[in-house]
């Protein structure tokens, strides 16, 4: 069985607005963006000197507003024998990209999209292929979709950093 993890999605309830966090709260999401497997709420409590309960709850409401959406496994698909990880840079209509981005996930091989707001070039596909007759199957069935492919990139490898400004675990947190 097959499921599609849209991202960008309507949070439960209202979304919080960044006055709406606190220090702990983006200390909470600081060490979340380092390293979300290994980090417990035991830990990041010990380092801001609350309860471990207390980042439970915290981060049970950061993902209750949506702040928190989810937790993404990062595949190096180089290792795991998968040489063409690429990036297909493609226009959609401005009218249909959102409709085009969600169903360029049910092309076989597509592992992300990032959809941009203007222009041309805003559709970002995130692909794997099998070899290259494999990516030119992709390409094909993008094109299908009604997106102009305008380039495509061999990705040999990502860095992430967590956001600066959720580091606040060194400045002293307390909760209220």
């Amino acid at each position: 069985m097959e499921t599609t993890k849209v991202l960008a999605t309507a949070p439960a309830v209202a979304a919080m607005e960044p006055e709406d966090l606190d220090d702990l709260d983006r200390c909470i999401l600081h060490s979340l963006q380092g390293d979300a497997r290994s980090m417990s709420a035991s830990t990041i409590a010990d380092c801001v000197d609350v309860s471990a309960r207390t980042v439970r709850n915290r981060i049970a409401r950061l993902e209750e507003t949506g702040v928190i959406r989810g937790y993404q496994l990062d595949v190096d698909y180089e290792q795991a024998g998968y040489q063409l990880h690429t990036m297909v840079i493609c226009t959609a209509p401005i009218s249909d990209r959102e409709q085009i981005a969600r169903d360029v996930l049910d092309v076989p091989g597509v592992v992300a999209v990032q959809e941009i707001m203007t222009g041309d070039q805003n559709l970002h596909v995130e692909v794997v292929g099998t070899d290259g007759d494999d990516l030119s199957r992709i390409t094909r069935d993008l094109n299908d979709l009604g997106l102009e492919i305008n380039d495509e990139d061999l990705i040999r490898n990502e860095y992430v950093n967590p956001f600066h400004q959720f580091d606040r675990c060194d400045q002293g947190t307390t909760p209220e």
